[in-house]
């Protein structure tokens, strides 16, 4: 699978929830997360989307991440089809939830 049908997955998989899964690109800033995904009740994540099974994360993301998850915010790599639910349902719980969204911090 691809990064880019990845992305459509989870943009598809957010808009089920009834939210928004934007692009996110920020002139002059590089390494920000792929999309913002907001669901209802104000419940937001930032995700980073790599091909599933080979995409890393470059080191100007890592710090990017780094910086949003100081100031609590909820950062996530998605690399895996199966994770979506998984990361929509710790988003959608508004406080931190069981998934290991800083787990992209160790590598």
């Amino acid at each position: 699978m691809t990064e880019k049908k990845l992305e459509e997955k989870l943009v598809q998989a957010v808009k089920n929830r009834g939210g928004i899964a934007y692009k996110f690109t920020s002139p002059g800033r590089a390494g920000v997360p792929d999309r913002i995904v907001i669901l209802p009740g104000n419940k937001i994540g930032f995700i980073e989307v790599k091909k599933p099974g080979k995409g890393k994360l470059r080191k100007i993301q890592k710090q990017e991440l780094k910086k949003l998850t100081a100031l609590r915010c909820k950062c996530y790599v998605l690399n895996d089809p199966n994770d979506i639910q998984s990361i929509l349902c710790d988003i959608n719980v508004g406080e931190f939830g069981d998934f290991p969204q800083w787990a992209f911090l160790e590598s």
